[in-house]
């Protein structure tokens, strides 16, 4: 499969496995919200501390504005392989696009060093 066009960078299995860990644990014990929409707006207002996009939505214009938005908010994002398993990392039997995650609870650590490694990885 092609990388999706508003896909920036290529993300290693480790930080892919890292995301999905953070996701689980702020929506033990954090808070979550999930759905293209949803974090759209949480973005907007500023309110997400991290953005998980899935890279397989089709159509990929659903997805097409949100790394830009994260940016301009100077809000920290990743991407994922499978929409699937985004929405089982978020409690979710279907599929989700996108998943903001409001408070990380005990994920906060790791969400620090993850945010870190995804700055370098930019660069």
């Amino acid at each position: 499969m092609t990388k999706a066009i508003y896909v920036k960078f290529e993300m290693p299995k480790e930080l892919v496995d890292k995301a999905f860990d953070i996701v689980e644990l702020a929506r033990d014990g954090g808070k979550v919200r999930r759905g293209t929409n949803e974090v759209t707006k949480l973005v907007e207002r500023g309110e997400a501390v991290f953005v998980v996009m899935a890279a397989d939505v089709s159509p990929p214009e659903i997805l097409m504005h949100m790394p830009a938005l994260c940016e301009e908010k100077n809000i920290p994002y990743a991407y994922v392989p499978a929409k699937a398993e985004l929405g089982n990392a978020c409690g979710l039997e279907k599929p989700t696009a996108a998943v903001a995650v409001l408070d990380a609870a005990k994920g906060k650590p790791a969400l620090d060093e993850l945010v870190g490694k995804l700055k370098a990885l930019k660069k």
